[in-house]
């Protein structure tokens, strides 16, 4: 899993994360609760699209000291092609 330096998921701070879908597909978003989402993800309570894509594994996070930095990581990120996430979170 890919970390930012400022990394701390146990902190009260915004997320941008990557997970990868068990057909292969990522999904990105943000959160205040990394752990708490990829379990939401994989019960089934997540987004639509990773319903039906479960187990999902998550393979990058991003921490931002507010929610307006963290959700316009997030749009950038979505704007990437495959090749560029697939090195971002390799």
């Amino acid at each position: 899993m890919s970390k930012s330096p400022s990394d701390d998921t146990a902190g009260g701070g915004h997320y941008v994360y990557i997970i990868e879908c068990s057909d292969g597909t990522y999904y990105t978003g943000y959160t205040t609760d990394v752990e708490r989402r990829v379990a939401e993800h994989n019960d089934g309570t997540g987004a639509k699209y990773t319903r039906g894509r479960q187990p999902v594994t998550l393979v990058h996070v991003e921490a931002y000291e507010t929610q307006s930095a963290a959700m316009q990581r997030e749009h950038a990120i979505k704007q990437l092609r495959r090749a560029e996430k697939e090195s971002l979170v390799a």
